[in-house]
């Protein structure tokens, strides 16, 4: 028997009010619904949803809109660190990468990661080597600096900060002076992409992918690569992919807790999206957003930003796309 497919993909958490300083808002709901068609046409032709995942994502990774592959935004070095990870719902596998540079795709390259099976995460020099061994295509930095986030860098340089990838730092000055954060804090800018799927056998999947933030510090790991803070799939509950300040989705286990509302609440994706912003925010005062699909093959939204770049399909129905 097979079931309706669901899909829902992410292009970052952040201000709504700045997208506009990176492209018009066409821009972004062109390429979110043109992935998601494409998305579609593999889960009616009866792709994996591991495989539907991570061709959403080599997608995002491709596109310089987004803080992910190509136009991931630079460390304080100027430099790109790109971590990415993913997870099959059917068994709970999962593959990550951390602190890589010059790999096209590192969202492959975790999918490599996983189908080798004897690790988990692979990180910065050992990841590249890695991606040698399986022959994963490079790229010479050049590919990956764009020229909106050298802008983005000197801005949060000059304001002595890390930001969110979808903000301005006088934004991130009202946000911060708002909420009380710490200088270390202040610095932070959000942005990552993920997908999450439901195939038509009923399996979850989901992958997550960034840059990390604007002006961070060399070496730093964000929440993007570590299963069940980033990215969580049990075919039991849900598939999770989440996007915001990774060390606050880190220190709650932010996509395993997602799952938890599921497993132990009952509640659906969008209830469990919501409960789970609101633990965050609850907790630890949390910036971010999250997409979840659940076993059922429900999509769920939330964030505590005022921008969400997303879209989906429920249930093989009709693509939609929110900004907000």
């Amino acid at each position: 028997m097979t079931l309706p497919y669901s899909l829902i993909i992410h292009g970052g958490a952040g201000a709504l009010e700045d997208l506009k300083y990176e492209a018009d808002a066409t821009e972004f709901e062109a390429s979110v619904l043109e992935i998601l068609a494409a998305g579609r046409d593999l889960l009616e032709k009866g792709e994996s949803a591991l495989n539907v995942v991570e061709y959403c994502v080599n997608l995002l990774e491709n596109n310089p809109l987004y803080n992910a592959g190509k136009g991931s935004v630079l460390n304080e070095n100027g430099q790109v660190e790109m971590d990415a990870a993913i997870m099959n719902g059917a068994d709970i596998r999962a593959g990550a990468v951390t602190c890589v540079k010059s790999v096209k795709n590192p969202i492959s390259l975790a999918r490599q990661v996983l189908e080798q099976g004897d690790h988990v995460m692979l990180a910065a020099a050992g990841a590249l080597e890695f991606a040698k061994v399986c022959k994963a295509e490079l790229r010479a930095d050049e590919y990956f600096i764009v020229p909106h986030r050298i802008e983005q860098l000197k801005e949060a340089k000059a304001a002595g900060r890390m930001m969110l990838d979808h903000e301005k730092a006088d934004t991130a000055d009202k946000r911060d002076r708002a909420k009380e954060h710490s200088k270390e804090q202040m610095a932070q800018k959000l942005g990552t992409v993920g997908a999450a799927c439901r195939d038509i056998h009923g399996n979850l999947a989901a992958a997550t992918s960034t840059g990390g933030l604007v002006n961070k510090r060399w070496g730093r790991v964000g929440d993007t690569p570590v299963v069940g803070a980033g990215v969580f799939a049990d075919n039991d509950t849900c598939a999770v992919s989440a996007t915001g300040y990774g060390e606050q989705f880190l220190r709650t286990v932010f996509s395993k807790t997602v799952s938890d509302f599921v497993l132990f609440k009952g509640l659906d994706a969008q209830g469990a999206a919501a409960a789970g912003v609101q633990f965050l925010v609850d907790k630890v005062n949390g910036d971010g957003g999250v997409i979840v699909i659940d076993k059922d093959g429900l999509c769920g939204a939330a964030q505590s930003t005022s921008g969400l770049i997303h879209g989906w399909i429920e249930l093989g129905g009709e693509a939609h796309c929110k900004l907000g």
